[in-house]
């Protein structure tokens, strides 16, 4: 299904694929939604230095595309306290997961965008990113729908605008089309270099890269764990 996004009408208008509600909430997240979100929420302001959307001071800001339920935003956020994480999720009972995960806890550095992560890249200044995470999107599969795969190369235009050198790019699917997709494209694009050495550098999950809720399940083959670098400059 697709929904139009965003209602801001001082943000370009485009279509977000994919769920926004699903089954009806528990009261509890419900409130939840009302009382924490509002405090976790990201206050997109244009060309704003993603660190000050952190109360504590942060080295690095990390930002990962459609995190489902949050089990990896949260474990991620608990190992580098020293990071902002910013969340970005259009599903309304995958915010609400997230956030009956971090109630009652010290978590204090990540941040939520319940939307489009367009919105967030294209709201950030250049080069402020160390880190991106899409972890096993939805691999639209059939051949007419290949156009909402949220990995084109416009969009390796825009994450090599807003990731500073040296970043990394994590892609994690276990669709072996849509891993195929995404080796073509970002070793085509100059603004970034696929790290992988060796097969078991992509086929055996690195160290540092905390298993999430889908990724268990491998419900079409074995993961594929792709990992890019941001090059110094577009020439390559």
């Amino acid at each position: 299904m697709a929904s139009s996004a965003p209602s801001d009408p001082g943000r370009r208008r485009r279509l977000l694929y994919g769920r926004r509600k699903g089954p009806k909430l528990s009261p509890h997240k419900e409130e939840l939604r009302r009382s924490l979100l509002p405090q976790l929420a990201l206050p997109l302001e244009s060309g704003r230095d993603p660190r000050r959307y952190f109360a504590a001071d942060v080295g690095d800001v990390w930002l990962e595309v459609g995190f489902g339920g949050g089990e990896h935003l949260i474990e991620q956020a608990r190992a580098n306290p020293q990071v902002g994480l910013i969340g970005a999720e259009p599903y309304e009972a995958g915010v609400a997961k997230l956030l009956s995960k971090l109630e009652g806890t010290d978590v204090s550095n990540i941040r939520i965008h319940e939307g489009d992560a367009r919105d967030i890249l294209e709201a950030l200044p250049d080069a402020r990113l160390g880190r991106v995470f899409i972890l096993f999107p939805d691999p639209w599969p059939k051949t007419r729908h290949h156009k909402r795969r949220f990995v084109q190369m416009e969009m390796l235009d825009t994450l090599a605008r807003v990731m500073a050198a040296g970043a990394e790019l994590r892609i994690a699917s276990d669709d072996a089309g849509y891993i195929d997709w995404v080796l073509e494209r970002g070793m085509a694009h100059s603004g970034f270099a696929w790290t992988a050495n060796c097969a078991a550098d992509w086929r055996i999950r690195p160290a540092g890269w905390p298993q999430t809720r889908y990724e268990a399940k491998a419900l079409h083959g074995p993961p594929a764990y792709l990992s890019f670098v941001r090059r110094g400059n577009m020439g390559g």
